[in-house]
């Protein structure tokens, strides 16, 4: 499977409807997923993201929970 298939249907969100999805939804009931680099996620993270680097995405795609919500940021 490509890892882009795992994200379909899709939604893009604007920086507010996110943060209102995550004030809406209990903390372990979605997957908050950053694919930035390392260093730029210990620069700057959301707390409770998970980090895995955009180019190790197809590589680590079966850590992330399919039944949930996932934003990608």
């Amino acid at each position: 499977m490509r890892w882009k298939e795992l994200f379909i249907p899709a939604v893009n969100l604007d920086v507010k409807e996110a943060e209102a999805f995550i004030q809406a939804h209990s903390e372990g009931t979605y997957t908050l997923l950053d694919v930035r680099q390392p260093g730029e996620y210990e620069q700057s993270r959301i707390p409770g993201s998970k980090l895995i680097p955009l180019p190790d995405l197809g590589d680590r795609i079966g850590e992330i929970d399919r039944e949930k919500p996932v934003i990608i940021y």
